[in-house]
């Protein structure tokens, strides 16, 4: 809980106790310190702004008052008082639940030696037509979000975790069945990241790496690894890709929103499990489905990261990208996208993978840069199954066999990851978003901290490995503190 709602629970509870007690309700100040909660309603809202899980409290500062005051005017019964204390300390108890359950929750600080800086870019691919409208003259448009190194304790304001929140949460929310209000408080959320921070100044250039999120997920989805990976001298690029992610708000004010999951869903799996009626956008068909279109998304940021480090609008990346150290990672679609374009585009020398089937031609023809593919193990997938549906045999032996199978056709340096307990959403930011989620069957019994430690360790010691040329134990199996994880590896030979 946010500072003014702990201290808006506290004059909800000295109010109810006011009204509790007997001799207290007699009190001379009695009423003043009633007044203390819609006081504190009125000053957290202004604050730190209002939000649904705090409306119990909200309604339970007007109405102490106001019992009070009738109370004092009419004197009820014995029974009365009582039931009315009850009433009132069940509202006063829903009333911290909710907003503990629902918090605006904090990142755990990286670890690594350097700040946090972002900012996001506008990128329109004049060469391309967007799929994901029904204008057949719109062109291809992607937010492109990036944090990069910059100095430690840097001055400014802390950047939201969803800038557009009010465009994505809704669709989100309908994508886990809870209704549309449910995460309208991640507009309140914020990272570590400062708005426009000046980059760290050395070394004078950082390895890039482009961040690609599941589907109907956010350019920031998995900030917990992002954060870690800037910490630890990386730029990331996150993108909004229109009909990947569940709704990019462009700079005109525009909104295109993602497509249902059943709609997506052939469009995807004709990637990775081709038929021979090809499913249709628009009325275009797409015979190689929906992948080879986002894994262009990346190739052209790449192009466009070449300008910027050639010459920055925002005056901050301007020869500091070291493009020549470029890779790319995923979770879920992002990973089916990181796969192709890391198949199409000799440019990434490194692709980490994470949880997800692979397109039939990157298993077929098979990548050729250092590769890191995690997921679970199949009793944790059913065990998923089991709580929160999904994962029909058929998508946990085709994920596992794809996966390990572009594991297995590695020319070099590989590496293949189960984490035991592990949901699919625990490769995201969802076990921060409330207590509840292991409840709710949204993350596994690894545990939110366990699973961002273990993932974030191994992205940290692949890249440094592939792209900064700094080896690691981790890698090696030198180093175990990680039990649970099981790794099979290949070298170059």
């Amino acid at each position: 809980m946010r500072p003014f709602e702990v201290v808006l629970s506290l004059a909800g509870l000295v109010a109810s106790t006011v009204l509790a007690v007997p001799r207290l309700r007699g009190w001379r100040l009695a009423g003043c310190l009633l007044l203390l909660a819609p006081a504190a309603a009125v000053v957290q809202a202004a604050v730190e702004g209002p939000r649904w899980p705090l409306v119990p409290v909200y309604v339970l500062a007007g109405l102490l008052p106001l019992t009070w005051w009738v109370g004092r005017a009419v004197r009820p019964g014995r029974f009365v008082v009582v039931l009315g204390t009850l009433g009132g300390a069940v509202a006063l108890a829903v009333s911290v639940a909710l907003p503990v359950a629902a918090p605006v929750f904090r990142f755990r600080a990286p670890t690594g030696p350097y700040g946090i800086g972002t900012t996001t870019y506008h990128w329109v691919d004049a060469s391309r037509p967007e799929l994901f409208t029904a204008d057949p003259g719109d062109h291809r448009e992607l937010l492109a979000q990036v944090w990069y190194p910059a100095e430690k304790d840097v001055p400014g304001p802390h950047a939201p975790y969803i800038p557009d929140a009010d465009a994505v949460t809704p669709v989100m929310a309908q994508l886990f069945r809870f209704p549309d209000f449910a995460l309208t408080h991640f507009r309140y959320v914020t990272t570590h990241a400062v708005e426009g921070a000046p980059v760290a100044r050395l070394p004078a250039r950082y390895p890039v790496l482009v961040y690609l999120t599941g589907l109907n997920g956010f350019r920031a989805a998995s900030t917990f690894q992002i954060e870690e990976l800037v910490s630890h001298g990386y730029v990331v690029v996150g993108l909004d890709q229109p009909g990947a992610v569940a709704a990019v708000r462009l700079p005109s004010g525009r909104l295109i929103p993602g497509r249902p999951r059943e709609e997506m869903q052939p469009l995807v799996t004709q990637s990775v499990t081709p038929q021979p009626t090809a499913p249709t956008l628009h009325g275009q068909a797409l015979p190689n489905g929906i992948i080879p279109y986002f894994a262009q998304d990346v190739s052209f940021a790449l192009d466009r990261l070449a300008g910027l480090d050639a010459d920055d609008p925002h005056r901050l990346l301007t020869r500091r990208l070291d493009l020549h150290r470029a890779g790319v990672f995923g979770i879920s679609l992002g990973g089916m996208n990181a796969a192709k374009a890391c198949l199409e585009d000799a440019r990434l020398k490194a692709c980490l993978i994470m949880d997800v089937d692979l397109p039939a031609d990157v298993v077929g023809k098979g990548l050729r840069q250092p590769t890191m593919l995690i997921t679970r193990d199949a009793g944790t997938m059913r065990l998923e199954r089991e709580r929160a549906g999904g994962w029909p045999e058929e998508d946990i032996a085709r994920t596992r066999r794809t996966m390990r199978a572009v594991y297995d056709g590695l020319p070099g340096d590989g590496y293949y990851l189960e984490i035991p307990g592990m949901f699919h959403l625990n490769f995201t930011d969802a076990p921060s978003w409330s207590p509840l989620t292991p409840q709710l069957g949204m993350c596994g019994p690894i545990g939110g901290g366990r699973g961002f430690d273990i993932v974030d360790a191994y992205s940290v010691a692949f890249f440094d490995r592939h792209l900064a040329d700094r080896p690691s134990a981790l890698l090696t199996g030198a180093s175990k503190p990680y039990p649970e994880v099981t790794m099979a590896t290949r070298t170059r030979s």
